[in-house]
């Protein structure tokens, strides 16, 4: 396995197709998406454009769905959830279909949508990630970082080196080995060197404190933890994520 990091979707190249592409927004759709298949949702279903959302969330039965939309780190108005992990309980998510658009993570799935095995990581789900990419071996993995409208963002750079830091840990082979950009090295050097200290991390971070400013403290501390959840969205068909079978 060779692996690049991209810092935002913009800076994601259109080709070649990765094997493996995995989209990252700690900060907090990919959190928020892994914590809904594990509370037993349906599935998720990303969307960039509102009006797409709506339209195709009207096509199902609305006990059956939940609208989850997030501009700004504020829920839009309208909309049954925002992009709060804490929220996706089993008892409101449970058997439902999450219909979902958020300012960065939906983009970042958009660009690597193409790909034919597109997982979504966080922090919570690292080892199942590592676990899946160790099992499944694809030759070339892209992790495309959300970051925030176009700018670089340190949670999902660390996100990225922690998930090659454990699959250098596993495999035992050199970094050098595993990555195919800078980019790649830097991640697994900031995940070395805060890995320890995350939660400080995510507070230096700028969309850390845009979401300490919206009072979201607690979702902060949530999406920093490491290696809780087993569990691994999988794209199964162009914008659904379904959890992955890890038997």
């Amino acid at each position: 396995m060779k692996f690049s990091i991209f810092h935002t979707p913009e800076q994601t190249p259109e080709s070649p197709v990765p094997a493996c592409a995995i989209a990252i927004d700690v900060l907090r759709a990919t959190t928020t998406i892994a914590t809904a298949l594990h509370a037993g949702a349906e599935g998720i279903q990303a969307f960039s454009d509102l009006d797409e959302l709506m339209a195709t969330s009207e096509q199902w039965p609305a006990e059956k769905r939940i609208r989850a939309g997030e501009r700004g780190g504020k829920q839009i108005e309208g909309y049954d959830l925002g992009n709060s992990p804490l929220l996706c309980t089993p008892e409101r998510v449970g058997g439902k279909r999450i219909f979902l658009s958020t300012t960065n993570g939906t983009r970042a799935l958009a660009k690597v949508r193409p790909a034919p095995m597109l997982l979504t990581a966080a922090l919570i789900n690292r080892a199942s990630i590592v676990d899946y990419l160790l099992k499944h071996q694809p030759e070339t993995v892209w992790m495309v970082s959300s970051g925030w409208e176009g700018t670089y963002s340190l949670e999902d750079t660390v996100c990225g080196g922690a998930v090659l830091h454990g699959v250098m840990e596993a495999t035992g082979k050199p970094l050098l080995d595993l990555i195919d950009n800078d980019e790649a090295f830097a991640a697994v050097a900031l995940f070395e060197n805060w890995q320890d200290r995350m939660l400080d991390l995510m507070h230096h971070a700028s969309h850390g404190q845009r979401l300490l400013k919206l009072k979201g403290d607690r979702d902060i501390e949530y999406c920093t933890q490491l290696d809780t959840l087993n569990i691994v969205p999988l794209q199964t068909s162009p914008g659904i994520l379904q959890a992955a079978d890890l038997s």
